[in-house]
């Protein structure tokens, strides 16, 4: 069963992932953990880390050892030497700082002992003193300085370096007792087979002092990783699935699919770190990969929790609850986006702070630019605290028909943004949430039951039995409709029109389909007619009564009309003003 599927749906067994699947998560995966070691904060990998036992003080108490001058013959100016030798692969040149034993192999010895200096103590130079005669307060004697301690079976041994003086000069060399037991320290290394057998290109170091065959390992390893993590993934879900199959609850199995991705993804990551060993990286690089790995397990769990809110809608939808509440069908999905927003920026915090990016003054950082992003988003966020006044109010659900100012449609979805409604002529409009939520709302879906209402204009030859035998009627006729609203039926003669005797009609009817409501509108007005007919009156229409008289009697009509007027004062034909009369004004 998909994880999207209803509740309802018919539960089967799972089967094995398809091969595009693999090959998709696979990259994913990769792409995953590049992401992760490239956005990483650059001094996690930067060489080199502090060693693990704490560095020699200063030849002279409260003298800082980078700023003294480094003598030649100094433990510092040696060990720099040694290190850029083996850098560089000159394990020949690096072995004249080994105190060796007659017939020894230097080269070899001196490419060893890099080995497990860089595995167990990755030795910062800069620490060493930069004096001739060394760090004289170690209470080591003089002419000795111990760089470090390699763990063993039995506990640890130092790893020591001597003064001496050789062809080439007095410079500190690593001591005879070190050198003994170099073999016996690589021979414990995770990696020594293929140090044995790689070749030695691939044995230098690269980017990050990680050796080329590292790098092209840990592709290869996260590959692995995550195939080794989608078969036990699959035999993990397989097993479950035989114990949720038992509950008749189908929550458990929509769960447990939308599990399959992240569940994969946490076992491949516990796969890979067990298998980071073998790779025998130096003890800086081995630490941060487990911060990475760390960071992807709240990766998986953040993804599961994703995954949980859909599942969890989506069994919310199809509750028979839900499914009779139109408020609680929009209500759920809107909810659900704000809340899979919320769980992504939590985790978007949480990595970062696994990964040690200083997430306080990141998150300051967000409060200063948040101030700026609400002025420029002003609207984006007005509509997102829109969508939210929408479903709280529940002024519209998805579903519902309603009239937005004069706009008349069917809500399809309500988002973050905006909400789609579908008119009557199958046009989708778009109306931002921000907006929508200053707009008056009708909404006809809310309706308990349908009014009809009419006003019926019958002609001025009706008499009035008549006229109260159609009152009567048409009243009879709706109280006896099985649907009517009895509580209010109005059949009132309500005045004398310009050419009619009009009578209004404004009765409930029980429904709240729209389609249903036609058919009984239409059943009524039928009836109202039947019994218009049957009181023996007709139904108006808007006249106007002209009369037309002869010519002959219109002039004389006219005329005395005219004779009336001059009788009677009201008009007659006006005397010039005399000469001592004031003018008129």
């Amino acid at each position: 069963m998909r994880w999207t599927d209803p509740p309802d749906s018919p539960k089967r067994r799972g089967s094995w992932p398809p091969v595009m699947w693999w090959l998709r998560a696979a990259l994913a995966f990769a792409l995953v953990s590049g992401c992760l070691l490239l956005g990483a904060r650059a001094g996690e990998l930067a060489p080199p880390a502090p060693a693990p036992t704490p560095p020699p003080a200063s030849a002279e108490v409260g003298e800082d050892p980078d700023a003294a001058p480094v003598a030649p013959d100094s433990p510092r100016a040696s060990m720099r030497e040694f290190f850029e030798l083996s850098r560089a692969g000159d394990y020949a040149a690096a072995a004249r700082f080994l105190d060796l034993p007659p017939r020894a192999d230097g080269a070899a010895l001196a490419q060893k002992l890099k080995a497990v200096l860089d595995r167990h103590i990755w030795l910062d130079v800069e620490n060493l003193s930069p004096h001739p005669q060394g760090d004289t307060q170690d209470n080591l004697g003089a002419g000795v300085e111990q760089l470090g301690k390699i763990p063993t079976r039995t506990g640890t041994q130092p790893v020591r370096l001597v003064r001496r003086t050789t062809p080439d000069g007095v410079r500190w060399i690593f001591s005879r007792a070190t050198v003994d037991r170099v073999d016996d320290w690589y021979a414990r290394l995770e990696d020594r087979w293929l140090r044995d057998h790689l070749p030695p290109a691939l044995l230098r170091p690269g980017p990050r002092e990680l050796l080329w065959w590292q790098w092209l390992a840990l592709p290869v390893l996260a590959l692995a990783g995550w195939l080794v993590g989608a078969l036990l993934s699959y035999f993990i879900r397989a097993g479950l699935r035989r114990l949720v199959a038992r509950t008749e609850s189908t929550l458990d199995d929509v769960l447990l699919e939308g599990a399959r991705g992240p569940l994969t993804f946490a076992v491949a990551l516990f796969a890979i770190e067990a298998a980071l060993p073998w790779l025998g990286l130096y003890v800086p690089a081995e630490e941060f990969l487990g911060t990475v790995l760390s960071a992807g397990l709240f990766i998986a769990v953040f993804w599961f929790v994703l995954r949980a809110i859909d599942a969890v809608g989506g069994r919310l939808l199809a509750a028979p609850a839900t499914r009779d509440n139109p408020a609680a069908r929009s209500l759920v999905p809107l909810m659900g986006k704000i809340a899979k927003v919320a769980i992504l920026i939590i985790g978007v915090i949480a990595v970062l702070s696994e990964l040690g990016y200083p997430v306080a003054s990141l998150i300051a950082g967000l409060g200063i630019g948040g101030v700026a992003l609400a002025l420029a988003a002003q609207k984006t966020v007005e509509n997102l605290f829109g969508s939210v006044s929408i479903g709280v109010d529940r002024a519209l659900q998805v579903g519902d028909f309603v009239k937005v100012d004069a706009l008349l449609g069917t809500v399809e979805t309500i988002g973050l943004r905006s909400t789609r409604i579908r008119t009557l002529d199958r046009t989708l409009v778009t109306i931002p949430n921000g907006k929508l939520a200053d707009l008056q709302i009708e909404s006809y879906t809310a309706r308990d039951r349908m009014r009809l209402s009419c006003v019926l204009a019958l002609v001025y030859e009706t008499t009035p039995a008549q006229l109260r035998a159609v009152l009567e009627g048409i009243e009879r006729a709706l109280r006896e409709h099985p649907l009517i609203w009895p509580d209010d039926v109005v059949v009132r003669f309500i005045g004398i029109g310009p050419a009619s005797y009009d009578v209004e009609i404004m009765a409930w009817f029980q429904t709240t389909d729209f389609g249903h409501f036609r058919a009984i509108r239409q059943e009524v007005l039928i009836t109202f007619l039947e019994i218009i007919g049957a009181a023996g009156t007709r139904l108006a229409y808007p006249t106007r009564t002209v009369h037309v008289a002869a010519r002959g009697a219109e002039r004389a009509l006219l005329d005395g009309a005219g004779d009336g007027k001059a009788a009677s004062g009201r008009e007659g034909p006006r005397q010039a003003p005399s000469a001592g009369a004031p003018p008129s004004r």
